[in-house]
């Protein structure tokens, strides 16, 4: 995060941190980003970044970029936000587990609208134009509110 960060910085982007105080504490805050905002522990972090965002998109990562994808994009099924939820396909780092949303639709697990509701791309250019043209779903129960 912090090498993208420091590259959107130097081309001239604002970064927006949000951190939890404990990750703070242990000295892990950049110090170059234009603001920082500490909260409390990491459910108010995913919850303020969803208030934040206009759009979630994962890049490799490991066990805790799965967890916030996985959070994002089940949230936006359950119609809690209306918000498109990305891959940057560097290098097909994504593709096993595409194939594994792949299998769970054709197993009857994940709907296909929800399967295709997911933007995946292998640039960031065209990564930028399918958010630009992303539709929301349907959402899965009418329960939430859709911001």
């Amino acid at each position: 995060m912090g090498t993208i960060a420091d590259a959107a910085r130097k081309a001239g982007g604002e970064v927006f941190g949000v951190m939890p105080q404990v990750l703070v504490d242990g000295e892990l805050a950049h110090p170059g980003l234009t603001s920082l905002e500490v909260v409390p522990d990491m459910h108010a972090r995913k919850h303020r970044m969803s208030e934040l965002a206009d759009s979630f998109v994962a890049l490799p990562g490991g066990a805790g970029t799965l967890e916030e994808l996985f959070e994002a994009w089940s949230w936006q099924q359950l119609g809690i936000h209306a918000k498109p939820v990305a891959l940057l396909d560097v290098d097909g780092f994504w593709q096993p587990l595409l194939s594994l949303l792949d299998h769970m639709t054709d197993q009857g697990f994940l709907a296909p609208q929800f399967r295709d509701s997911l933007v995946v791309a292998s640039e960031p250019e065209a990564l930028l134009d399918a958010l630009f043209l992303w539709q929301v779903p349907a959402a899965k129960w009418c329960a939430g509110s859709r911001n």
